[in-house]
């Protein structure tokens, strides 16, 4: 058995970031592909497209699939931290620095069903398990057409792995630093033409302390975690050219993030079916439902960090999201592709919480939530006029209605309203579209072009639910208005053989309406929905931006030389804000959290037959960490590797590092100055069984 090593960190064609790719014992013999889903889009061509295969993500250092995708150019999540530190409603997915606050502006989808929570829009990464997966497709740049409403930023699609890809039997169990144990399998079977995968997986560890050893007081202690999930998915055959596609996701994460009382609870259950057409009349049909749940609870420490208050108990915020999707491939002619579609996405959600901690018990009693539907239809065409062009084009109307919002907040005493704010039910039409063209110069060399419009709706987390972190405080607002989004960009592909693949795609973007947190006060004082904010504390509302204005680069190469590969990526965006008003202040400046500069580089050696060897670079610029700009986060530049040796038959020890300069990586940062750090360095060694 052959294995070549193929590491593409960030890409703008369709080859995996890291894949191990293996000929068959019977070189004669082609495996039989179970069909999961209908035929790439033919149009596809002139998007900024990479995608990731199954080896590629599962041979990270950190076996973890956000850590993967960072090596994509372009993505970023809002703080530099994963899902075994962050707190969860963090960790969003955005691309093209269309970042600043918390929520997803990039649609992530599980075999065509989104996984972002109903409620705040944050991704359950940890629920993820990459060695379930088959591949991964990221779409840079507004995914209008199929995709809706969430699309914003672009699209991340993941999709499982058939008995094509995935060993009968795999299982492994690692052991690191910090007594962090992860344990997973993953069985998969052909039963006649369909097939049947079941996969379960448990981490925890002991953590680490968040807070930099110079700043840290008696009160912080190492950010525990404990995470598993479980699930499977079922191709079953219905006709001939008909299948039934059955999905279960199950998942629960506990975190206790760096101070006893600050620890969040993440669980849920995700399912979808799909119905799928693959005879001479494309089509599929896909239903799907998600169940999930989040608590949190927050405390506030003194100035010398030893004394640790209650702030927050945010014991329950239930949230459901139900939807599905019909989309039509006719024959329509030679050389011409057709999709037409409709689609549901309804979410419902709410929090309760207790707050205002004040005399041993906490004061005030508060709920809030409501109900986001979008339903749109969308028709899109690609045709070759000339062999060597393609030319696409789509749009799609939607119909959005934000209902039964409500905050409502009483005293714990006396039962007293102090907050009910119940506005009135909105609704609108709202035309996105998307086009480009991809032109074939010579063989080997690819021009593109395209051009798009999107948009986003604010989650319920963003119009009803005030929040604290440390001394600030941040207040909802149940007026916001849409994010839109115009952009354009234009790309050269090249690729003159195998072992060089080149890249460079230039892009502009206008998002109108960007939801920011914008300071409104500075403590002590009393506030709007939030209370009283002590001295040093920051008070800031959930507004909308006039525009985030973001144009950049991205840039890969990919050399190959015998058993040798070396891999980059570098994505530069110049994003600045555009504000009047009450957000004036932050006109010209890069919103928060936002790097101008980002890059990663793999070196990958195979030795021999069935053993690794990747080293990976990559660099992170500085960035504001607070809308004004008055607190910054400094660069970042990391070092993660991985080894793996084969020792017996279907048996392979691996070593991963991550970090292994040990770098402060500057995640976040208080009005006092305190750091929130990323992962230190973190050693693991383990044992993978397949077969």
């Amino acid at each position: 058995m052959r294995l070549i090593l193929i590491l593409i960190c960030g890409a703008s064609t369709a080859s995996p970031l890291l894949a191990v790719e293996a000929a068959t014992p019977d070189a004669t013999t082609t495996p039989e592909i179970v069909v999961t889903g209908l035929p790439i889009a033919k149009g596809d061509t002139a998007y900024d497209i990479v995608s990731l295969g199954h080896d590629q993500l599962t041979t990270s250092a950190s076996s973890r699939i956000e850590d993967v995708l960072r090596d994509v150019a372009g993505f970023q999540q809002y703080r530099r931290t994963d899902s075994r530190t962050a707190n969860p409603t963090s960790q969003g997915a955005t691309l093209r620095s269309l970042g600043g606050n918390a929520s997803s502006r990039a649609l992530v989808t599980l075999d065509g069903a989104p996984v972002a929570d109903p409620f705040a829009g944050y991704i359950p990464w940890f629920a993820l398990a990459p060695e379930r997966l088959g591949n991964v497709r990221v779409t840079r740049g507004a995914g209008a057409g199929a995709f809706g409403s969430g699309a914003l930023a672009g699209t991340i699609e993941l999709n499982s792995a058939d008995p094509a890809t995935l060993p009968g039997l795999q299982a492994e169990v690692d052991y690191g630093s910090r007594n962090s144990v992860t344990a997973s399998a993953v069985g998969s079977t052909k039963v006649g033409t369909g097939a049947v995968t079941v996969f379960g997986r448990y981490d925890r560890g002991d953590g680490y302390v968040i807070i930099p050893e110079n700043q840290a007081g008696p009160a912080d202690i190492p950010a525990r975690y404990a995470q598993g999930s479980i699930g499977f998915n079922a191709s079953i055959p219905v006709a001939d050219d008909t299948k039934l596609l059955v999905d279960a996701l199950g998942f629960d994460d506990n975190r206790v993030r760096g101070v006893a009382g600050n620890t969040s609870n993440s669980r849920g259950v995700d399912t979808s079916v799909r119905l799928l057409g693959t005879g001479h009349w494309q089509w599929q049909a896909l239903a799907y439902l998600q169940a999930q749940s989040f608590a949190n609870e927050v405390v506030a420490l003194d100035a010398a960090r030893k004394v640790a208050t209650p702030s927050l108990d945010q014991y329950n915020t239930p949230a459901t999201g139900f939807g599905g999707k019909l989309e039509l491939r006719p024959p329509v002619g030679h050389g011409i592709e057709l999709r037409l579609g409709v689609d549901l996405r309804d979410d419902t959600g709410q929090t309760e919480e207790r707050s205002r901690y004040q005399v041993g018990a906490y004061t005030r009693l508060r709920q809030g939530g409501g109900h986001n539907q979008v339903a749109g239809g969308y028709a899109e065409v690609s045709a070759t006029p000339i062999g060597d062009v393609t030319l696409t084009a789509g749009g799609r109307i939607d119909h959005w209605r934000i209902a039964g919002g409500f905050l409502h907040e009483i005293d714990a005493q006396t039962f007293a309203t102090t907050i009910n704010e119940r506005p009135a039910d909105r609704d609108g039409w709202e035309p996105t579209g998307r086009g480009g063209i991809a032109w074939d110069v010579v063989d080997g060399v690819k021009l593109r072009a395209a051009a798009y419009l999107g948009y986003r709706l604010p989650t319920l987390n963003e119009l009803y639910r005030p929040f604290r972190v440390g001394a600030d405080a941040t207040a909802s607002n149940n007026a916001l208005g849409l994010e839109r989004l115009k952009g354009a960009e234009v790309g050269v592909d090249f690729h003159p053989s195998s072992a060089i693949r080149l890249g460079v795609t230039a892009f502009t973007n206008r998002l109108e309406g960007a939801i920011g947190n914008v300071t409104a006060g500075v403590g002590p004082g009393t506030y709007p929905e939030v209370g009283f904010v002590a001295a040093g504390g920051i008070y800031r509302v959930r507004r909308n931006l006039d525009a985030i204005i973001a144009q950049g680069i991205e840039a890969e190469a990919h050399l190959t030389e015998g058993a040798w590969r070396l891999d980059a990526s570098y994505a530069y965006t110049h994003a600045r804000v555009r504000g009047s008003g009450l957000a004036a202040a932050l006109n010209g400046l890069p919103p928060a959290l936002t790097p101008a500069n980002q890059a990663s580089a793999t070196l990958g050696w195979v030795p021999y037959r069935n053993a690794l060897i990747a080293v990976t670079g990559r660099y992170s610029g500085s960035q504001n960490e607070d809308d004004l700009g008055t607190r910054h986060l400094t660069d970042a530049t990391t070092l993660d590797a991985v080894v793996e040796v084969p020792v017996a038959r279907g048996i392979a020890v691996t070593l991963r590092g991550e970090n292994l300069t040990d770098t402060l990586i500057e995640s976040g940062m208080s009005t006092t100055g305190i750091i929130d750090r990323g992962t230190p360095r973190t050693l693991t060694i383990g044992v993978r069984f397949s077969r």
